[in-house]
């Protein structure tokens, strides 16, 4: 085939050197055996590809119509070798990471991105989840990598790296009646005949119960969702203060206020990994620049 990518490079290296001596010096070879190269695409393609009738090998215009794709495919080859030699050295071709719904992901992301730099062809999956089904997804092989809230369930099986931090608020609607959120509210159990609005799976598997406090609940599988029920007036939520912080300023939401205690529970935010499952490079590199400070602090 013409241009093979040995064909590919030696094409590029003429046009971006001017000449077959300059291209032979840049590939270390003689130029006779550049300009032989040349002939030989030039006759598979039946067309030639310089105008030798000038000093400098000039680009025909059909030649310049090829360089734009002849340097994309150069471009992906090199990371094409590159990808191979890093697979051989431990890196996963994947690296899947599961996200608990609602979590401010903004350094995750900016980690993300970081090592998507460093490694181009690495696929990256990214799924937001309930915390539970977070955990399940790891436990069953679905994630390499969990983002979750700290938990008061300590598992063997588990390593974790502390990675940030969130506080919970309690949030009722601003425009619209909660439903039976209590007209004089002052104490935080006030609100255990009230219906709340939590974050998790259908079942009643949650490992969360500092941010439960009513037995009437509605599930949602995402903050989104929560908030908008919350908005409307369908019950209150224990929601991370990031999520809602929009929402508070804008003037649907409103903190709730207590007399017993301050609203707010701080929480750790974790990347956790299976002991049993020895950690690659992607997902090193991505848990080292997790716990790197945040820029200005």
């Amino acid at each position: 085939m013409a241009l093979s990518s040995d064909g590919i490079a030696l094409f590029l290296a003429v046009v971006d050197h001017g000449s077959f001596s300059g291209a032979a010096r840049a590939l270390r070879r003689v130029p006779s055996a550049v300009s032989m190269g040349i002939a030989n695409i030039e006759a598979e393609l039946g067309y030639p590809l310089f105008d030798r009738s000038r000093r400098e090998a000039v680009p025909t215009p059909r030649a310049l119509a090829l360089v734009p794709h002849a340097r994309s495919i150069a471009s992906r080859l090199r990371l094409l070798q590159v990808h191979a030699q890093e697979l051989g050295q431990d890196l996963e071709s994947a690296l899947t990471v599961a996200v608990t719904a609602g979590t401010d992901d903004r350094r995750l992301l900016d980690a993300v991105a970081e090592v998507g730099d460093r490694h181009p062809l690495l696929r990256v999956n990214l799924v937001s989840a309930p915390h539970d089904e977070v955990r399940a997804m790891l436990h069953g092989g679905r994630a390499d990598l969990a983002l979750v809230t700290c938990s008061e369930r300590m598992d063997r099986e588990e390593a974790l790296a502390t990675v940030a931090g969130e506080t919970f608020v309690a949030v009722a609607s601003a425009v619209a009646d909660t439903y039976g959120l209590p007209t004089g509210l002052r104490r935080l159990e006030d609100l255990s005949a009230s219906r709340q609005i939590v974050v998790a799976g259908p079942g009643d598997r949650i490992s969360e119960r500092r941010l439960l406090v009513s037995d009437a609940r509605w599930h949602v599988d995402t903050v989104e969702a929560a908030i908008g029920l919350v908005e409307r007036g369908a019950g209150w939520a224990n929601l991370p203060l990031s999520a809602v912080r929009p929402r508070v300023a804008a003037g649907t939401l409103r903190v709730l206020e207590f007399d017993n205690l301050e609203n707010g529970v701080p929480m750790s935010m974790q990347l956790i990994w299976l002991r049993r499952n020895p950690l690659r490079r992607a997902a090193a590199e991505l848990i080292e620049l997790m716990r790197r400070p945040p820029t200005g602090t």
